[in-house]
């Protein structure tokens, strides 16, 4: 372990990961009072729409300035599932450049990439000069679901610690700003928006089996993400914990300290004029084809 890495509780997670019968007294209870009682009261809408386009106006200045100091920017997205990750990225990448930008969500190994090096597919997409990309997800899956679930054996999983901080210092060395963030949310919360993803049709594809395991092991992720802190929190790339109970508060706050990570200024931009000619009038429209005309139902 890192010398200067966080002192936190030390922990150890079962030798064999076997799945925890859920508390089915406590779920009981848990349903029976979000069924009674709405959710916390959010921020104010207009609070909240006020502060984020302020902060997404300096999030394309923080672009430019990425851009044109051919910078290169790395930000890792990590939480239980129903955290509020995508949602933050969403909201980061709204109103930027989309040439200047990339989200990394890589889907489950291939059986090619399960025989590469760990990191290997991860460091296929890390930014070039003047390139931000988000990770929604990264290697840390490895100290998260494949380490609960069995999806690595016990030498990959303490091979992974002790080799990721090393791994993290290459990419700092190498010039890039490495920025990690965990969205922390509490069970009841967790059930809460896991609930509403399954009455809601269009967010019923974000709901899997995997999620409903997170549910049985709550406490085991709990665990292991108290060793993956202990272990790769460190100097050169330390973790910034986003309290993500309330959605509207975490974005707002996350994209606030992601500002804070580049020093940046707003870059002049050259003024675009334009003609005389094109102000005064132009060509006039010409009828469409009837018959490819979209029909007008709205």
């Amino acid at each position: 372990m890192p010398s200067n890495a966080l002192t936190l509780k030390r922990a150890t997670l079962p030798a064999q990961a076997s799945v925890a019968p859920i508390d089915q007294a406590r779920l009981a209870k848990l349903v029976r009072e979000l069924a009674e009682n709405q959710a916390p009261v959010p921020m104010a809408h207009a609070v909240y729409a006020r502060e984020l386009f302020h902060l997404q106006s300096e999030l394309v200045k923080l672009q430019h300035w990425v851009h044109r100091n051919k910078l290169k920017v790395a930000v890792l997205f990590e939480g239980r599932d129903a955290a509020g990750k995508g949602g933050a990225i969403k909201r980061i990448v709204q109103r930027l450049n989309p040439r200047l930008y990339r989200i990394a969500a890589l889907a489950s190994p291939s059986e090619r990439e399960r025989r590469q090096w760990y990191f290997q597919r991860y460091a296929a997409h890390l930014p070039a000069g003047g390139e931000i990309v988000l990770f929604d997800r990264s290697w840390y899956n490895r100290a998260g679901v494949e380490r609960i679930m069995g999806f690595c054996t016990e030498e990959e999983y303490r091979e992974f610690l002790e080799t990721v901080p090393e791994f993290e210092r290459m990419l700092v060395r190498s010039g890039i700003v490495l920025v990690k963030y965990w969205f922390s949310i509490t069970y009841e919360e967790q059930l809460r928006r896991l609930k509403a993803r399954a009455g809601n049709p269009v967010k019923q594809w974000k709901l899997s089996p995997m999620d409903v395991q997170s549910l049985h092991r709550f406490d085991d992720y709990t665990q292991a993400k108290e060793i993956m802190l202990q272990h790769t929190h460190t100097a050169h790339a330390p973790w910034w914990i986003v309290d993500a109970v309330d959605k509207r508060k975490a974005r707002l706050n996350c994209i606030r300290h992601l500002l804070g990570q580049v020093p940046y200024r707003e870059l002049p931009r050259r003024e675009i004029v334009l003609p005389e000619e094109l102000l005064g009038g132009g060509p006039q429209r010409q009828a469409c084809w009837a018959a490819l005309q979209v029909p007008e139902v709205y």
